[in-house]
């Protein structure tokens, strides 16, 4: 509960109750959980094989989960034995854009121009900062780049859309709610959603039984550069755009230097990457390897990779024009979430006597009455999701003189008596 950056928790009678309306998936609560008794649902796994054509879409940091003497090929082959057909890393549709325009673009009408690439950090602005709207990058995230780019090319191969199944594998909550609930009017371009922790214990189990098997295969992939296999670590969308730019991970890094833009403390900034998980995707809630050592496979990895051959970059720039148009979305718009009330008089109304209630409660922030501070508990008596008697501490004020030595007579007069 305290560690939600949106206070988007409460404790009722034991249980922990999430309001939808504020949560923005960015998995904290897993991370915090000590009993792990909080989990990510995916979709059916068994449901690719609706499809007689399977397209995983797999992040960088899936490879970067397994051990150094676990060879790629090893990984790839495991991949199409348990069913997929076709293998694309996310992280394609960076060099598809370079490809296409030779330079990272950006559509944004106020600088400076905030990535869009974490669907976490979106909705929070959504929530949140909605004055910082009009900053967000509306260029679509390489994922959904690169399942542009396979949908044309797969059609162009003759392969049927609907017998064609995209399905992604993430590292995070963020983007099952970003894939499941899109803010686009466009068609869906993923049919599904795999955890990355599940595919991994899939692959990790294979490799293990057919080592001898996989030393034999040779699995055709998609090569992606440098840039593509750094780009969702910290860093590595700032390393592609030019002018004066910033890179904050962690979630609540993140919102302190939201809240300084807001107040407009920060200055001369182009471009800012922000990230809610630390380390970038390699600190995702759903990857098993420690973030650490993922991105030191993975900044190996880039050293030695060689990015798409001429051949596959004329086919990236051909097949490009017939989906050029939809690489960016139109607009993101504001979610009005959790406000005190429509109406502006009636809201100021309430926010003072949220701020009265808030002057009576100890302001300890002990999360006995089940929020997350008394600020925000003053904020559900107002809302009528709570009354004063929740609070634990005035209420052994009331009974024991021991108590009111230590916190004072918090209790003389109760702020809701006089309405």
């Amino acid at each position: 509960m305290k560690n939600c950056p949106t206070e988007a928790i409460r404790i009722v009678f034991g249980t922990a109750q999430v309001n939808p309306e504020i949560c923005i998936d960015c998995g904290q609560c897993l991370d915090a959980c000590p009993y792990r008794a909080i989990t990510v649902e995916q979709d059916d796994f068994r449901q690719i094989f609706n499809y007689s054509h399977r397209v995983a879409i797999i992040p960088s940091v899936f490879i970067g989960q397994f051990p150094e003497d676990i060879p790629e090929s090893f990984i790839f082959q495991s991949l199409y034995d348990i069913g997929f057909t076709h293998l694309y890393e996310a992280e394609f549709g960076v060099d598809i854009l370079s490809a296409m325009s030779q330079r990272f673009s950006t559509y944004a009408s106020h600088k400076p121009i905030i990535s869009s690439f974490c669907p976490a950090v979106v909705r929070l602005i959504q929530i949140r900062y909605p004055s910082l709207i009009d900053h967000i990058n509306l260029l679509r995230p390489p994922m959904e780049i690169t399942a542009l780019y396979i949908r044309e090319k797969l059609q162009e191969e003759g392969i049927p859309l609907d017998t064609l199944g995209l399905f992604y594998v993430t590292p995070c909550a963020a983007k099952i709610a970003d894939i499941k609930t899109p803010e686009t009017e466009f068609e869906p371009l993923i049919d599904g959603v795999i955890n990355l922790d599940y595919l991994y214990n899939l692959v990790y189990t294979n490799i293990s039984k057919h080592r001898k098997h996989l030393e034999k295969a040779k699995p055709a992939m998609q090569h992606i550069s440098s840039r593509a296999c750094l780009w969702s670590l910290t860093g590595g969308e700032q390393q592609t755009v030019s002018g004066n730019a910033i890179a904050v991970d962690e979630i609540h890094n993140v919102i302190e230097f939201l809240e300084k833009l807001e107040n407009d403390e920060v200055q001369e900034l182009d471009f800012l990457e922000l990230l809610s998980c630390d380390e970038g995707c390699a600190g995702g809630v759903l990857n098993p390897s420690n973030r650490f050592l993922t991105v030191e496979r993975m900044k190996k990895r880039a050293k030695s990779a060689t990015g798409p051959d001429t051949t596959a970059l004329q086919e990236i720039r051909r097949l490009s024009r017939n989906f050029l148009r939809s690489i960016k979305v139109d607009s993101i718009e504001a979610h009005a979430a959790d406000a005190l009330d429509e109406d502006i008089s009636a809201a100021l109304e309430k926010m003072e006597k949220v701020r009265r209630i808030s002057a009576k409660l100890p302001g300890i922030d002990c999360g006995v009455c089940g929020a997350p501070n008394c600020e925000a508990l003053a904020k559900d008596i107002v809302l009528g999701r709570a009354s004063i008697a929740s609070c634990g501490i005035l209420q052994l004020n009331k009974n024991r003189p021991a108590l009111r030595k230590i916190w004072g007579d918090t209790l003389s007069e109760d702020p809701l008596d006089r309405e």
